[in-house]
């Protein structure tokens, strides 16, 4: 039986017996008695019913992938005076729908951006690298609102055979799909997936983020470091989760997962299959340090994944090809102060394309190789005041030069400088510096400067 079940079964007992009444012969000897203990017995049954309340609206915390997607404003430990979505989500509880047995949770934020670059970039309303000026020698200014973002979370019973795990899920999606014109932006699905955990295990099957390279840096953009060191994405998933909790100073989290192989390159004739095997993805993650509320313990891991694309390449004959795709990762995050800390990552590996690496870059189709490539970030956040924060950092990719052909491109970076403020928990304002220089193969390279306005409204 769960815990929240035994409490309710003591809450009617003490229900009862506090309804109880003495015995007709002695209740004039022990009046004021009975009314002290009756007294008692009604403080002690709004405190345990208090308690059960907290309970029930407790969900575990699965460990220790970033909150929220995010992009920079979901991180734990980022921003710890800043508001996160979870907390909206709290108060959004109060309002959730119920069907049955499960609440349903709307959540989401309405969002806007502005930006000017002085080259024009790859995809403009958020940068993954920056076009060469033999092509596109112009800036270009860009007003953009399709990263806004609606989701459900789902809250189911729990399962006393399981340890008395949550069951849940989550459907999000955003407009940043395909699209003809801007103002036509498509529906992109984000998560959609089903879920049952507890604070020892997470058990997971549908679309979220990949387990390898969790984090995410600070800046403002909506993609957050892609193509330019930051790697990892989201896609279909079989996941499973256990943590150890060996001390009140360390647990352990070990993640493992079984996910589509997606294709990054895909052109003219060529046609990509799926392989006969899934790519599997794993990462030990280790807090050491007190944890809780109020507490900055340190957080590290090592992650990876291993895995194979299938391409038909164009004849005659036709051919099948089988790439090879791979990654070891290293990612860190230390809050040093209550309003200072620093995070990163460092990746390698070889046809990372579908993982946002190698500059997008995964296969060299006019040589039938894969493309290698090592890279990685750092950010440093710092609180001003409980409302005013800023995140500055520095993202590098670089591929293989040996492994390319003209054409493409051979080094991504890009530092960035962000300020943020928030004008209530719901709503934010944001604006972000950052300097980009792509370098490519048989073409000049490019250097261009961004900036960017936010402004966010969540609920």
């Amino acid at each position: 039986m769960c815990r929240a079940s035994g409490i309710k079964l003591l809450l009617l007992l003490l229900i009862a017996g506090g309804l109880a009444s003495p015995p007709a012969a002695l209740a004039g000897e022990f009046d004021d008695l009975t009314e002290a203990r009756l007294r008692q017995l009604e403080e002690e049954t709004q405190r345990l019913r208090a308690e059960l309340e907290a309970l029930q609206a407790t969900q575990p915390v699965a460990l220790p992938r970033v909150t929220g997607d995010p992009v920079a404003f979901e991180t734990e430990a980022a921003q710890p005076a800043a508001p996160s979505m979870d907390e909206i989500r709290a108060e959004m509880k109060k309002l959730a729908w119920t069907k049955g047995d499960i609440q349903i949770i709307p959540y989401g934020y309405l969002w806007a951006s502005t930006s000017y670059e002085t080259l024009h970039s790859n995809m403009g309303d958020y940068t993954l690298y920056v076009f060469s000026p033999d092509d596109r020698p112009e800036g270009a200014w860009h007003v953009d609102g399709k990263s806004t973002r609606l989701g459900i979370d789902f809250v189911g019973p729990m399962l006393p055979r399981f340890g008395c795990a949550q069951t849940g899920g989550k459907v999000e999606f955003d407009f940043q799909g395909a699209f003809q014109t801007e103002n036509r932006g498509s529906v992109l699905l984000r998560h959609a997936y089903v879920e049952v955990k507890n604070e020892y295990f997470r058990l997971l099957a549908g679309q979220t983020w990949d387990v390898i390279s969790p984090l995410l840096p600070g800046t403002i953009m909506y993609s957050v470091g892609w193509g330019a060191g930051n790697i990892g994405y989201r896609r279909a998933q079989f996941r499973a989760e256990r943590y150890y909790h060996f001390s009140d100073v360390l647990l352990v989290t070990a993640q493992a997962s079984i996910n589509a192989d997606i294709a990054s390159e895909i052109g003219g004739n060529v046609v990509a299959e799926h392989a006969e095997w899934p790519v599997v993805e794993g990462r030990l993650g280790f807090t050491v340090g007190p944890r809780g509320p109020g507490y900055r313990p340190l957080e590290f891991g090592i992650s990876g994944h291993i895995g194979e694309q299938m391409f038909y390449l164009p004849g005659p004959p036709v051919t099948e090809e089988d790439f090879r795709t791979w990654s070891f990762n290293v990612d860190v995050k230390y809050p040093i102060t209550p309003r200072f800390g620093v995070q990163g990552e460092f990746f390698t590996g070889e046809n990372l394309g579908a993982y946002l690496g190698g500059i997008v870059q995964g296969v060299n189709l006019a040589r039938g190789n894969t493309i290698r490539a090592t890279g990685g970030w750092v950010d440093v956040w710092y609180d001003w005041t409980e409302r005013l924060h800023s995140h500055a950092g520095y993202s590098i990719d670089d591929p293989f030069n040996q492994d390319l052909s003209p054409g493409q491109r051979s080094y991504n970076q890009f530092y960035f400088a962000n300020v943020t403020y928030d004008v209530t928990k719901q709503f934010i304002l944001g604006f972000e510096v950052q300097q980009w220089k792509t370098n490519w193969v048989a073409k000049d390279p490019a250097d261009s400067t961004r900036f960017e306005v936010m402004v966010r409204y969540g609920f």
